[in-house]
């Protein structure tokens, strides 16, 4: 790698760990661009601009960093930054794209301990035409490397330290759930739920204890790897809220996972107990398991409805149809209809827990 560009979402842009990874770069006589046009719910148009920056720059390497918008923006510059193809022509739902001779380097940082992002190529971005998310990637682009230094995560507000740790939550939550035999990454999603369980709190209320950020940052490793197993519906809706009303990820998860606990809680009664166990050290089923959750929302002062984020109840038809093409929906433990789904939303308007 001679140079790389590194990529970062507009919010981050600012922030000390840039320049920093700028001058360490350059000292090293690594010449260095930063593209931070990134949104927090990152647009196929922005990724085109990226790819742009990358051949201006005579770039060879992609260096992503931030949480899950500035490291998808990355790893999609990635995919299409050496090639002629198309962004959409590595949809995940699309046949694989053969002929690519080599991807550049990708190398991926976490600045929060929420999207478990770093791991993969995989990148959400919103499809602007069709206004809806898609999941991107190639099995050939794997990042090199992908580095969890929990300083870089300190100076994270307790709001974002909540919300990105929620994420990670329902990752784990999410992809245990799945009705299938996936063992190891079973193993992770459990091993995640132990380490959120033990530390978000403590980050949200001693933001500088370095040992529980490193903990949620591993927490939240682990469980990204574990959703290459599947997702539900908690992403699957909140894929499109996001698409269509610019929120924040993390917490339109939260707002809707106590709505879905309930819509799966016949498919995944038999788990809640390990559940429960591995996230707040109890050995009752899925009515505990749930309270739980609903008091950790309240003590991290999550809304407790998708009103909060603009969400109304005029988009709700066309939130459940676009959720229910989401890959995520395919793999939730309950099938849900369209109908089913926009109930769902519906619940989730005012209050979801």
């Amino acid at each position: 790698i001679n140079r790389p560009l590194i990529v970062t979402d507009s919010g981050s842009k600012n922030l000390p760990f840039i320049k920093q990874s700028q001058d360490i770069l350059n000292s090293a006589n690594l010449k260095t661009d930063l593209f931070s046009g990134i949104s927090p719910n990152p647009l196929d148009t922005e990724i085109q601009i990226g790819k742009a920056v990358f051949e201006d720059g005579n770039h060879d390497a992609v260096i992503a960093i931030g949480g899950g918008s500035g490291m998808d923006g990355g790893k999609a510059i990635s995919l299409i930054a050496t090639n002629q193809f198309s962004l959409w022509d590595f949809d995940n739902d699309k046949p694989e794209v053969k002929d690519i001779k080599k991807f550049p380097p990708l190398i991926c940082i976490p600045t929060t301990s929420g999207t478990g992002a770093e791991t993969e190529s995989t990148a959400m971005v919103t499809h602007s035409d069709l206004g809806m998310k898609l999941c991107v990637w190639h099995p050939n682009q794997k990042p090199v490397a992908a580095l969890l230094d929990p300083n870089l995560t300190l100076d994270l507000p307790p709001n974002l330290t909540a919300w990105t740790g929620v994420d990670a939550l329902v990752h784990a939550i999410e992809s245990y759930t799945v009705d299938s035999l996936y063992s190891v990454a079973d193993g992770m999603a459990l091993e995640a739920l132990t380490l959120i369980g033990r530390y978000l709190k403590k980050t949200v209320n001693f933001p500088h204890d370095l040992e529980a950020r490193g903990g949620m940052l591993v927490g939240s490793c682990l469980a990204g790897i574990s959703f290459k197993k599947g997702l539900g519906l908690v992403h699957a809706i909140s894929h499109m809220v996001g698409a269509i009303y610019d929120s924040q990820h993390g917490l339109t998860n939260a707002i809707l996972l106590p709505a879905v606990l309930r819509f799966n809680k016949e498919s995944i009664e038999q788990k809640s107990k390990m559940m429960n166990f591995a996230t707040f050290n109890e050995t009752a089923g899925y009515e505990s398991f749930y309270a739980n959750i609903c008091n950790l929302l309240d003590d991290l002062e999550i809304n407790k409805g998708l009103e909060s984020l603009g969400v109304t109840s005029d988009k709700a038809t066309e939130l459940a149809l676009k959720a229910s093409k989401d890959a995520a929906a395919q793999t939730n433990p309950r099938k849900a209809s369209v109908a089913q789904l926009e109930t769902l939303i519906l619940d989730s308007l005012q209050n979801a827990r």
